[in-house]
């Protein structure tokens, strides 16, 4: 059942909680440690451009999840994980949150539009991506391998638009950027499963319900092992500081065993949903040392 209507301060604290703060603070890695690796110096200007990237970009990602929300909306309310947080639910009317996905898209722009056309035309290519995977008519969403491609190219996008703000787009961004990309794949994948057994009652011909969640399970964490098989390349031929060779090295036993573990337990919901919150742990902490590695190199 409908929430009572809010009205004023209390309907805007309402609309702007239907934002998926968790996703958008997820997807900031990527422009930002692409901006790393692109800046030469940290000065006035540097530390500007920075706040501009990661607001433009959280407006950015806000948008892409409004959007996916708004355009999935009936699927949601029949999915009971999902459900009790659907706008809908919570007092909200779709063509509200309608208007704050395009007000985030709008400012989000404006943002990257201030970072030069390399970056905007990028943003602009994410959002293109966006509208396919979540459109209704042109939704990729329900495509099985066009999704995951998708999120491949978008991957790429996501780290060249923090390298652009500082350095054109070169071959060294786009190898260091695949890195990210498969990262980005993987999560697809595993996120697929999760959600595996909601999209089959929806009709969603996603990887997990064409193909079943064991074996697009499996391909997801053969693509996460493919990531870090890059950033061990990428280290070793110098395009990375050598110690995140190393530290890719030394946590990937614990990923293998986390994934184990939700196999053995079948992959419901809960397990699945434990392993994301696990690996997106440690990918932070690489992020972290990326960080830290660059800047002192």
């Amino acid at each position: 059942m409908m929430l009572e209507r809010p009205s004023g301060a209390r309907w805007a604290l309402r609309l702007l909680s239907c934002i998926r703060y968790d996703e958008v603070l997820v997807l900031q890695g990527a422009p930002l440690l692409g901006a790393v690796f692109a800046v030469g110096p940290l000065a006035g200007d540097s530390l500007w451009a920075l706040t501009l990237l990661t607001v433009g970009n959280a407006l950015l990602v806000a948008h892409v999840f409004l959007l996916n929300d708004w355009a999935g909306v009936h699927q949601d309310l029949l999915d009971p994980a999902r459900t009790a947080g659907v706008f809908l639910n919570r007092g909200i009317r779709r063509h509200e949150i309608g208007v704050l996905t395009m007000l985030t898209l709008l400012l989000g722009l404006a943002m990257l539009a201030r970072l030069g056309p390399a970056t905007l035309s990028l943003g602009l290519l994410i959002a293109a991506a966006s509208a396919l995977y979540s459109m209704p008519g042109v939704s990729v969403k329900g495509v099985p391998l066009a999704s995951s491609l998708l999120h491949l190219v978008s991957g790429v996008l996501h780290f060249l638009m923090g390298y652009s703000v500082f350095r054109d787009p070169d071959l060294n961004g786009l190898q260091i950027g695949l890195f990210f990309a498969v990262v980005f794949s993987a999560g697809h994948l595993t996120q697929e499963v999760r959600d595996g057994d909601a999209d089959g009652r929806n009709g969603i011909q996603t990887n997990a319900v064409r193909f079943g969640k064991r074996r697009s399970f499996v391909a997801g964490f053969a693509l996460f092992t493919l990531a870090d098989a890059l950033l061990v390349g990428l280290a070793w031929s110098g395009a990375v500081p050598q110690v995140l060779g190393l530290l890719i090295a030394a946590i990937y036993p614990l990923h293998a065993y986390w994934t184990l573990q939700a196999l053995r337990e079948g992959l419901p919901f809960a397990s699945v949903r434990r392993l994301q919150v696990r690996y997106r742990l440690l990918y932070a902490g690489i992020g972290m040392v990326m960080i830290v590695s660059v800047l002192l190199a």
